[in-house]
This record gives structure tokens, sequence and C-alpha cells, in this order.
């Protein structure tokens, strides 16, 4: 009852918000909450460039907390269902629990939780009006306040404020990348019988709250220098990462929408290590080799800020 009523409230937040009575703030707490209050199931694509993925997402809210289903609809099979923050993948034709780490979410969920952040570092202006996959929606832009990150665009349900459509532009006005719903359910006719399912019941630690301590933060001595203004760390680590021998020094930043991970390694004389910028989509990857270690920059972010990032690394001494 207590979710339900929170919901209606921010409903009204969202509904007022569009008559001018509350501020930006309450319009986008009503945005990220209904992403995980709201019950909805339906078909979403992602593109870039040429590249297109079509997948089928369920998500529901019960006494138990959040279910999430995510499955592929092209190529190799892909399932991932989320409980809280547990996360099982399909793998190798069964459910295995994979790590889980928290950060920034996926469409339709990308907005934070901590939002105050977000006009430190966008200009949320108001874009019109739209339809997606059946459904009136509000236009909102993200402009940055430089040209160290992407302008987002994001259509928003009027009825709910789930999030149905969000755009990358770059600084050419062009898409970078967008997700979008093709169709949508949403609201008490959504299916919850897969929650209830064997497969479903069967994956351990359903049902039950997550136990795992909050990760320690690390002081390796790697500083950044020249991160864009407003990204903030949210993580220091030192992890073992699949095929290396020697344990990965990561560091992550956020700005409350985007996000950049630094990697920084030994050289391996076993890996052909290789420089230089790759992209997918929204994410730039910059890789350099700097006196026997290898950095790696990954970020939801123009290149020209992995660049600027990744030459201001140093050691700076635990």
């Amino acid at each position: 009852m207590k979710a339900w009523v929170g919901v209606f409230g921010l409903m009204l937040a969202f509904n007022a918000s569009a008559a001018g009575g509350q501020s930006t703030l309450d319009l986008l707490k009503a945005i990220a909450f209904a992403g995980h209050q709201t019950d909805y199931s339906g078909v979403f694509v992602y593109q870039y460039g040429n590249h297109v993925e079509t997948s089928m997402i369920s998500h529901v809210v019960d006494a138990n907390g959040e279910y999430e289903k995510l499955e592929g609809l092209d190529g190799p099979k892909r399932e991932i269902i989320r409980h809280r923050e547990q996360v099982w993948c399909y793998r190798q034709n069964q459910m295995v629990q994979v790590e889980s780490r928290k950060g920034k979410g996926k469409f339709p969920m990308l907005l934070p939780d901590q939002l105050s952040a977000l006009s430190e570092n966008y200009k949320v202006k108001e874009a019109g009006t739209d339809r997606v996959a059946g459904y009136e929606t509000r236009v909102l832009l993200f402009q940055p306040r430089d040209k160290l990150r992407y302008t987002r665009k994001v259509w928003v349900d009027m009825g709910t404020g789930l999030l149905l459509k969000s755009a990358v532009l770059n600084d050419k006005n062009q898409i970078v990348e967008q997700y979008a719903f093709t169709e949508l359910k949403v609201g008490k006719d959504v299916d919850r019988s897969w929650i209830a399912s064997d497969e479903v019941k069967s994956l351990p630690g359903v049902g039950q709250m997550n136990q795992d301590k909050a990760e320690q933060t690390v002081n390796s001595g790697w500083v950044v220098d020249a991160l864009p203004g407003g990204f903030k760390k949210t993580t220091e680590l030192v992890r073992p990462m699949h095929g290396n021998h020697a344990p990965v020094t990561q560091l992550v930043f956020s700005d409350g929408l985007s996000a950049i991970s630094v990697f920084v390694e030994p050289v391996s004389a076993n890996e052909n290590e290789k420089e230089g910028l790759s992209s997918r989509g929204a994410v730039n990857l910059y890789s350099k080799i700097v006196d026997g270690h290898v950095y790696h920059v990954v970020g939801e972010v123009p290149p020209i800020t992995v660049i600027q990032v990744i030459n201001s690394i140093r050691y700076n001494g635990k």
C-alpha cells in the first residue's frame, strides 16, 4: 500500500510540474521513482549506427521487492533476471548467479536515485510532446553545461512518468544511440506468472534480503587530475579480471547521468596490448601504455573526454 501511495504522490508531482506548479527536481524524482515502482512489460529496441538489438523486458513489484526479466529476441539466447541487487544470467543452458555492482541504471531506469547533482551539470528543458508505442509523452532535454559530455533526450509517459524512449546526441545534434519501446503494457494486466515459475523460485536468494556488505573503498594511490566538472568518485577498488594475472585497479566516476571508469593494470608480457580509441554507441574506450602500465578509460562521454582523462592519470602513492 505504501508503494502505491508513493506512486500516486509522485504522479501528482509529475502532472503538477507539467502545469508549472512543481520544480524540475520533483519531475525528475517522479520519473526515477516510476522506473522502480511501475509494473510494465514490453519490447524495446536499442540502436547505434547500423546495429539494432531487440529485447523484451518485464518488471513487477510485490512485497518481496522488484523483479525484472530481460530477454534478447535476436541472436543467441540472452536472459537476465534481477531481484533487488541479485542478478542471474543464462549461461551454458542454465541460470547462473553473477556479481552485481551498483551503478547507473539501464533503460528504462536511467535516472539515479540521487538527482540533486544533475542540475549542476545539465540544463533540463521541455522539448514538446510526442507519441511512443501508442503512449502520449513529454519530451525533455538534458543539455550539458560543457562540451565534455553528451546531450540526452528522453520521452516520458504522461500517465505514469515511465521513461519510454531515450536518445544520446552529439555536439552536431546527431543521434549516437537510442532506446525505444515499440510495444508496452503497463499496470495490473502485466503478466506476473513468471515470478512464481519453478525456474525463478529455484534461483538462490529469491525472496531473501541481500546480505552482502557494501564494498570497502580502497586507496590505490592512482588519481585523475582532469575529470570534467561535476564528476565525483563513486567506487575505487582492486579486483581480479578474467584472463589477467595481476589485479586491476578500477576507479568509477559519475556526474549523476554519465559514468567514467578508469582501469590500471601492469603490462603483461603474454598479452598483445592495443592502444587507441574504440566506440560502441555512446560508450568510448581509450587505451594507452604508460611506464609499464596499461590505462583503459571507458565512459558514456565523447571521445575528447576519455582522451583528456587518460592523459591526466598519475600515481600519487599510497
